[in-house]
């Protein structure tokens, strides 16, 4: 009877122990940003974290198989908190930069673009270039390859940088700042919303630096990076990548 009943037992953990992994997905961190509408942004009506490289990632975790878990943070604080293991996935508007890859591993590019230019509305010159702004106050964000070229650029009489994209474009509508350089993708999305009516988004202006995003994994990560690019190839190829940059407003890139 005891032989028995060890048997039923033995039996019932080995069923159990096959179910196990196919229950259990690994669950990842990501880091994303909360002011970066339409890439990323906090819903306030879910309090979470939604937008392109959200949708992304989580479709990307889907086919990967890994579910992943999204942990809001300032842009500046993404590759710290990605270095000392915090989270585990970088899912934002980061472009893949040179000094960047020294210390991330990123995906395949995702989407390009380059900085957009903002003025006050009350400021109608067709400004084509950043020379057109030479020896005035302009702002970008803290942390992105935009703020360290307009800095090293010597063009400005200073070039101030901010925790966010929305606080440039506040500072820009009540006219505090000359002008602002950020994301053109985000700064087009914001305008399109209506908040900050005294602010012109310049037409004709010529980026100076293009960049591509991607998904960004520490460095020594290949098996997860190549999970990763493995389903970005995929999700590009069945059309579902194209389906979440329409979802949010953006065109379909080659």
């Amino acid at each position: 009877m005891a032989l028995k009943r060890f048997g039923l037992a033995a039996v019932a953990a080995l069923a159990i122990a096959a179910v196990a992994p196919a229950s259990a997905q690994q669950v990842l961190k990501v880091g994303s940003t909360p002011t970066g509408i339409p890439f990323t942004f906090l819903d306030t009506k879910t309090n979470t974290i939604q937008g392109i490289m959200v949708d992304l990632v989580t479709e990307v975790g889907k086919d990967a198989g890994f579910n992943v878990q999204i942990e809001p943070m300032q842009f500046s604080a993404l590759i710290p908190s990605l270095t000392s293991s915090k989270i585990d996935i970088i899912a934002a508007a980061m472009f893949i930069t040179a000094p960047r890859k020294e210390v991330v591993d990123f995906s395949d590019p995702i989407y390009t673009y380059g900085e957009g230019l903002v003025v006050p509305k009350a400021d109608t010159k067709a400004y084509a270039t950043q020379d057109d702004l030479k020896g005035e106050t302009v702002g970008a964000q803290v942390g992105t390859a935009f703020v360290d070229a307009l800095k090293k650029s010597g063009l400005f009489a200073d070039v101030k940088a901010y925790d966010t994209i929305p606080d440039i474009l506040r500072d820009v509508n009540t006219g505090r700042l000359k002008a602002g350089y950020a994301d053109y993708p985000i700064l087009a999305y914001n305008l399109k919303q209506g908040g900050f009516p005294e602010v012109r988004l310049v037409d004709g202006y010529k980026p100076v630096t293009v960049g591509s995003v991607g998904i960004g994994v520490r460095k020594g990560e290949a098996a997860l990076l190549g999970k990763i690019n493995a389903s970005l190839a995929k999700l590009k190829a069945n059309g579902t990548i194209d389906k979440i940059l329409n979802k949010w407003g953006l065109k379909a890139q080659g």
